[in-house]
């Protein structure tokens, strides 16, 4: 196996994002920005302003393919927090191994942000708006064996009908 970034499929990117091949092909897959950088920076497809108050759902163009084992947390960047109050509305994405090409979105990642700030936080295309950190993670000893598969995306573990 391999731990890496692709992006969604044009298909989904148009879907989930807009009709625009050029930007399709040409945005970035997520780096690390320094050599000991624990974070690989997404970054922004386009133009927003989240004003104070305001939550926005960001899509971002890439499934990430995990190891067994694997999990990924998607996490603001410290500066964001830090110098804005810009902070993810779900304080942590955590992203297991079986999200990547799901049915219901490709293992397309989404970020929602929220301005909790008293200005206006604006970012333009190419910034850097979040960051992702893998890791490895333990089970208790002795599980029973869990033979439920992922069958959609976001949510999709609360089902009643998978």
């Amino acid at each position: 196996m391999a731990r890496y970034f692709e992006k969604i499929s044009f298909e989904q990117f148009q879907k989930d994002v807009v009709d625009d091949r050029e930007l399709y092909e040409s945005f970035p897959l997520p780096k690390r920005s320094t050599k000991e950088s624990a974070g690989y920076d997404f970054i922004s497809l386009f133009d927003f302003i989240l004003k104070p108050g305001e939550m926005r759902k960001i899509p971002l163009g890439v499934k990430i393919h995990m190891n067994p084992g694997d999990v990924m947390f998607l996490l603001v960047r410290s500066s964001q927090g830090f110098r804005y109050n810009v902070r993810m509305c779900n304080q942590v994405g955590v992203f297991e191994a079986d999200y990547c090409d799901n049915p219901d979105n490709e293992g397309h990642a989404w970020v929602k942000l929220q301005n909790q700030g008293d200005q206006d936080y604006v970012v333009h295309s190419g910034d850097k708006i979040c960051q992702a950190i893998f890791l490895k993670y333990l089970t208790v000893d002795c599980e029973e064996e869990i033979s439920t598969v992922r069958t959609g995306g976001i949510g999709s573990t609360d089902r009643k009908d998978r």
